[in-house]
């Protein structure tokens, strides 16, 4: 690879501000950015797991800083951006990856059940976008990601909540693209697929449900967390300032089926 297509993807001198980014695939992004030269700040609740995640960081050269942080608290999220600006005097990347899952069926599903997941997967990421915008725009390069689920694309019976909030991301994050183009903003989703985290570990538990997702996906396995890392650096990189408004599938072919 020459100096100049390299350069489309080097970090370096950004700031990423990440979501859930002390474990699963949150974290696999934001060791990727960190690698690809970027100063991570990870927003968590588990204090213990943020310093390990940048620990981790750190003992591969890279930069990383963690923070407390509820996204369903918008002073929380103030707080997480204004560190960004007090530690490395900007923001330019951010990454919408904390969630939660709640089960049950539409006809019994609790309302307190339904409301923590849309207000933690689907509203946060706009209250975090709206509270990172100007900082974003400013930048010259701003850059949101989502983080959406193979339930974005499928119905489920028995994750209601799940799908119904992940299929707002995917329209949230198309609606952000078109109005913050202007400002010089793109706006992009990951769909991925079975990954390897704590969320999805009663799947691999239940074999009858597990052998169902490997016989779906043609890659014939569950991915692991820093196979997002790619995508993650992609869309946060020059390598894709025409790129806006796009779901990308990193899901070993499983949305192909």
């Amino acid at each position: 690879m020459n100096d100049a297509a390299r350069a489309l993807f080097d970090l370096s001198g950004t700031v990423t501000l990440v979501t859930g980014g002390n474990g699963g695939i949150g974290q696999g992004i934001a060791d990727g950015l960190a690698d690809a030269g970027a100063s991570v700040v990870i927003a968590a609740r588990n204090e213990d797991k943020t310093a390990a995640a940048v620990a981790a960081i750190e003992s591969r050269g890279g930069t990383a800083l963690g923070v407390a942080c509820d996204v369903n608290v918008r002073a929380d999220l103030e707080a997480a951006v204004s560190r960004c600006e007090s530690e490395y005097g900007r923001l330019d990347i951010l990454v919408n990856n904390a969630g939660v899952a709640r089960g049950g069926p539409a006809e019994t599903i609790a309302e307190e059940d339904w409301q923590l997941v849309i207000d933690t997967n689907l509203s946060s990421l706009l209250w975090a976008s709206q509270v990172a915008y100007p900082h974003l725009k400013a930048s010259g390069r701003g850059k949101v990601i989502n983080i959406a689920s193979e339930y974005s694309l499928f119905g489920s019976p028995r994750a209601i909540a799940y799908s119904s909030s992940k299929g707002g991301v995917v329209q949230l994050t198309k609606s952000l693209a078109v109005g913050w183009a202007e400002a010089g903003i793109q706006v992009n989703a990951i769909v991925p697929g079975w990954i390897t985290t704590d969320m999805t570990a009663p799947a691999k538990n239940n074999e009858t449900f597990y052998d169902g997702i490997i016989y779906r996906t043609p890659a014939g396995r569950f991915g692991e967390p820093d196979e997002l890392a790619g995508a993650g650096v992609f869309l946060a990189s020059h390598a894709s300032d025409f790129v806006t408004g796009v779901v990308l599938p990193v899901d070993g072919g499983y949305a192909a089926g």
